[in-house]
């Protein structure tokens, strides 16, 4: 019988400093660095319940080692946040230095939104579930190329159909959220009192509401793109 063996059947505990790597079970792990182990490789906000689940442990010990996490890198100064964002908690970079980030990322190469999809996604935020022919005609111009862009890029979703008349209805993703840094539609900031009223976008016609293309050449029939 080999030591450890012997040392089994005596009741006793193997040393930990000792034990191969991955000997241990995760219930024993220290819970704030398995925490940064597991968050680190995510691809979209965890969970406390999924979070606790993994690693064996009691939510509220976990929510308490999420939030101090959180804190320390901010007491530190790291150029990282630990932020619950969307029902999940998952690693961003802190604002002050998106610069360097973007600068990495992008590498000369543009990757943001147009102004005009900026503006059908800020209409589709606020007025969801919203039709596309409500968005266009909240903005003044067709916007079925950037919606289409939109879905594609998984900032908004079908849900439903509007009984009235049939058509499509949309709203944004829960991915919207973990890119805007909300926890929720009510994070939203207080912009809807500065869209045209419904009254307006279902009127026949499309006199006096504005436009918000800062593109749109005036031709009624354009598309976005």
């Amino acid at each position: 019988m080999s030591d450890v063996q012997q040392e089994n059947a005596d009741g006793g505990a193997p040393d930990a400093g000792n034990a191969p790597a991955g000997a241990l079970g995760v219930a024993d792990l220290e819970l704030r660095p398995a925490l940064e182990a597991v968050l680190m490789v995510v691809d979209e906000p965890a969970t406390e319940e999924h979070l606790a689940r993994v690693l064996e442990r009691p939510r509220r010990e976990v929510a308490l080692a999420l939030r101090e996490l959180s804190e320390e890198y901010t007491r530190q100064g790291r150029g990282f946040d630990l932020r619950l964002v969307a029902g999940g908690w998952r690693f961003y970079t802190r604002p002050a230095y998106a610069d360097a980030v973007e600068s990495f990322v992008l590498d000369g190469q543009q990757a943001r939104l147009t102004q005009a999809a900026l503006e059908t996604l800020a209409v589709v935020a606020y007025r969801q579930p919203v039709s596309r022919s409500r968005v266009s005609a909240v903005r003044g111009v067709n916007c079925d190329g950037v919606m289409r862009t939109l879905l594609q890029r998984g900032l908004v979703e079908e849900t439903g159909t509007e009984p009235e008349t049939g058509a499509i209805l949309y709203r944004t993703t829960n991915y919207f959220l973990e890119r805007m840094g909300l926890r929720g539609l009510d994070e939203l900031p207080e912009l809807a009192p500065f869209l045209p009223e419904a009254e307006a976008v279902e009127g026949d016609s499309r006199e006096g509401v504005p436009s918000f293309d800062v593109d749109d050449s005036g031709d009624d029939s354009q598309t976005d793109h």
